[in-house]
């Protein structure tokens, strides 16, 4: 009789866990460019690499996301070895693929991340691929708006 119950535990077990997968796998939405629509707080820390010498860096900026390739930066700060800079205003692009994975280029010359998030895009996590670079955060959703939308209204 305990063979069979345990059977029976373990068959539904099964059941209940691959219809949780089936569900999963219909709830995936492709990511595109307007996945990536709205304004994100990014926060990120890692280093600069001068002469072999690491020195610190860290940066909170908000990022906005227009949805069609398009970001801007209208505000943020960053400290790099100590020096602090504020109203960093800049912009720059990005690209998505279907996987939910992209790439940023900003306005700087040379300064791209990599970026990762889930078809929802409600945290991004990002990685600067700058040579002599060492920076990841992670950025977050506060509203699906950006500064153009808002100045409409």
């Amino acid at each position: 009789m305990k063979r069979l119950t345990r059977y029976v535990l373990f068959v539904a077990a099964a059941v209940l866990g691959l219809t949780g997968i089936a569900r999963a796998d219909n709830e995936h939405d492709d990511c595109a460019l307007k996945t990536l629509r709205g304004t994100y707080v990014f926060a990120a820390t890692g280093h600069n690499i001068v002469a072999g010498v690491a020195q610190p860096k860290a940066i909170v900026e908000v990022i906005e996301f227009h949805g069609n390739g398009i970001i801007s930066v209208p505000n943020g700060t960053r400290s790099i070895n100590g020096v602090v800079a504020r109203s960093l205003v800049s912009g720059g692009g990005y690209t998505v693929d279907a996987s939910c994975a992209g790439t940023i280029a900003f306005d700087a010359p040379g300064l791209t991340l990599d970026v990762f998030f889930s078809p929802k895009a409600d945290k991004l996590w990002m990685i600067q691929t700058t040579p002599n670079t060492v920076l990841q955060g992670i950025a977050t959703l506060l509203t699906h708006e950006v500064s153009s939308d808002r100045d409409r209204h």
